[in-house]
């Protein structure tokens, strides 16, 4: 099994309150199980986070963004 890598990690992202970000990561194997986190908490799909993911592209989309957020 080869192992996952990260073509293109996470970059910091500005977005004014009450707006939505997106942040892109590509992985370096298509299609493999992404998980999202913020520090140590897992982030499920609802209304404030969407996943996405195209081939190696995964994307995490937060919308109505808090400073809490960061």
């Amino acid at each position: 099994e080869i192992a996952v890598l990260f073509k293109q990690e996470l970059q910091n992202e500005e977005a004014k309150e009450g707006k939505q970000v997106k942040l892109t990561c590509e992985l370096s194997k298509p299609d493999t199980p992404v998980k999202w986190m913020k520090g140590d908490t897992v982030l499920y799909a609802s209304e404030k986070y969407e996943f996405k993911q195209h081939g190696t592209v995964a994307e995490l989309i937060i919308r109505d963004v808090k400073s809490i957020d960061s």
